[in-house]
């Protein structure tokens, strides 16, 4: 049986300082001092539709997953061994990708919603947004499913940092306002396992996972992992040909640190 085709518009963007997949919050719980910004496109009325959402603290968010190409059935969360369907899941690879997450309003300015609690991407098309309703959407008999079965999900992984890696991560953030600590932890603490969520490749008895432009590379001992070392994603030839400002930060932490 072939389903009726449905269309649907974006209402607004995200506005958020998660670019890549890899950055953001697995859920929203995680990223609570992450701020962004909604925005609705003009012309449509939505200057009416706003009127006392500035009332409720947390809105559901409905968006569109922007970046994802086709789904999967079956998917490996976080920390799992085990695949599961993906209805039984919140990944993003559905047959539909339609996302939902709950943001806490900080203020209303015309047709942009200052948020907090953020774990959408920068440029997330925004489909629908309604009130978080405590006694509606809280529900005290609700289960934890195959989260509660004492299997899954595996503990987190330990995250350390060696020195020469703890001193190019100060250096990149006193110098640059570059900040890779807290996304290099986050990532790496779901484990050193490639994962859609993770950008991890084997580099002989090691390995190493790009965040933002730069690769932090690691090794594995059990459920502890160390970050040794910390070096651009550029390499010299690309440093030394291309002129382009954004790369200063990488010539400089190449001239000043790494050498």
């Amino acid at each position: 049986m072939t389903a009726p085709l449905l269309t649907c518009r974006p209402i607004g963007i995200v506005h958020s300082p998660f670019q890549e997949r890899a950055e953001a919050p697995r859920q929203t719980a995680a990223g609570r001092d992450a701020r962004g910004r909604i925005e609705l496109y003009p012309e449509n009325g939505f200057e009416h539709a706003l009127e006392d959402l500035e009332l409720w603290p947390y809105l559901w968010v409905i968006f569109w997953f922007h970046l994802n190409e086709g789904w999967k059935p079956k998917v490996l969360p976080p920390r799992s061994e085990k695949r599961r369907g993906v209805f039984a899941t919140r990944a993003p690879y559905r047959p539909n990708p339609l996302g939902l997450s709950v943001v806490k309003l900080e203020r209303v300015e015309g047709l942009v919603l200052h948020v907090s609690a953020l774990d959408m991407l920068d440029g997330t098309p925004v489909l629908d947004i309604k009130p978080y309703v405590k006694y509606a959407d809280a529900l005290d008999d609700s289960e934890g499913g195959w989260l509660e079965t004492g299997l899954d999900p595996q503990p987190g992984f330990a995250v350390e940092f060696a020195p020469d890696a703890a001193r190019a991560l100060a250096y990149l953030r006193e110098r640059f306002s570059i900040e890779l600590e807290e996304p290099i932890v986050r990532v790496l603490a779901l484990g050193p396992q490639r994962h859609p969520y993770r950008r991890i490749r084997a580099d002989g008895d090691a390995f190493v996972l790009a965040v933002k432009d730069f690769r932090a590379r690691f090794t594995v001992d059990g459920r502890r992992i160390v970050v040794l070392a910390i070096k651009s994603g550029y390499r010299p030839r690309e440093l030394a040909t291309n002129a382009d400002s954004a790369l200063d930060a990488h010539r400089a932490f190449v001239a000043d640190f790494a050498s």
